[in-house]
């Protein structure tokens, strides 16, 4: 998503071969193409065959379904309002907080930091990355969601309790433990993709407004996150997506309750938890139908999220002068 391109620069021309260089490409042509279809093919049937699943459910319920609250095996009534709700909580969580720190990581391994500490950190970032999500959701179980409960919500809650998101009771298991698991989750892969980003700024462009007396912030903003700015943002939306999507660590932390509440500290549950914990224990065909369908949903929103980064990124090489 990123780009190395410098400001009115365009892209490379595709290589044109003669015809003697084509046929001897030919091979290496049609392997590639064949990748490219085969993902192409492997999307496609797993969205026919996901739909297929939830066909019954969704004739049932229609797009009703998307707004519904209830969610009961006992009388055969399904919803995903709640789940959705959840789903879109905890991300947004996880990427308000996840923003600042990544980018700062991303920026001081990049511009401040000694080659011998960037090397560590970089490596401890990446390894972070690499941790299983079950093992981030029992540490949840174990140290945050705890720490949470005895200390930070009661501090959020004498401090900010009149807002309704940091009022009621405090609870180990809730949303708020969910979103902070996400943002570990989601830290390292905006903090490598802006790395990244961030040293592909021309120096020349750097040096120059130290040149003209820009202070380290001034040159960071105006010209470093100006330039990576729509990398980042793709790189936030990607995030996003990973944040979306995650099932295993948020059903450990999140509490698992099919119900909404304001606060940030009740028990709540999201679309891909739901049917991590709840799959292989459905009771009817619509259940599973149903599982299905949230499926579909979330299929859906993971789609629209990665389409959001593409469209971000094209509109800031517009902004910046690619062409």
């Amino acid at each position: 998503m990123s780009t190395n391109l410098t400001v009115g620069e365009r892209e490379p021309e595709p290589l044109r071969l003669d015809g003697k260089g084509r046929r001897r490409d030919l091979p290496l042509h049609s392997i590639a193409l064949l990748a490219g279809a085969g993902v192409v093919v492997l999307l496609t049937l797993l969205i026919v065959d996901v739909a297929r699943e939830g066909g019954e459910a969704m004739g049932k319920f229609g797009a009703g379904f998307i707004t519904s609250a209830e969610w009961n095996p006992v009388t055969g009534k399904f919803g995903a309002g709640y789940f959705i709700v959840g789903t879109f909580i905890t991300s947004a969580i996880a990427i308000v907080l996840a923003c600042p720190l990544a980018v700062a990581i991303g920026y001081y391994l990049a511009e401040l930091a000694s080659r011998p500490v960037r090397g560590m950190v970089g490596t401890l970032v990446e390894l972070l990355a690499a941790i299983p999500s079950v093992v981030l959701g029992l540490w949840g179980i174990l140290v945050l969601g705890p720490f949470m409960h005895n200390h930070l919500e009661p501090w959020l809650n004498d401090v900010f309790g009149f807002i309704p998101l940091f009022s009621g009771d405090t609870s180990p298991a809730g949303l708020l433990p969910a979103g902070f698991v996400l943002t570990i989750m989601v830290i390292p892969i905006v903090a490598s993709i802006s790395r990244e980003l961030f040293l592909s700024v021309p120096r020349e462009a750097k040096e120059g407004a130290y040149a003209l007396g820009a202070t380290r912030w001034e040159v960071f903003w105006n010209v470093t996150l100006k330039a990576a700015g729509g990398g980042v943002v793709a790189a936030l939306i990607l995030g996003l997506g990973r944040a979306l999507g995650e099932a295993i660590a948020v059903t450990q932390v999140i509490g698992g309750s099919a119900s909404f509440h304001w606060s940030l500290f009740q028990p709540s549950d999201t679309i891909a938890s739901r049917i991590a914990a709840e799959y292989q224990g459905a009771v009817s065909n619509l259940q599973t139908s149903s599982f299905a369908y949230l499926a579909v949903i979330l299929l859906v929103i993971s789609m629209l999220a990665n389409l959001g980064a593409r469209l971000v990124v094209q509109q800031m090489r517009r902004r910046l002068g690619f062409q």
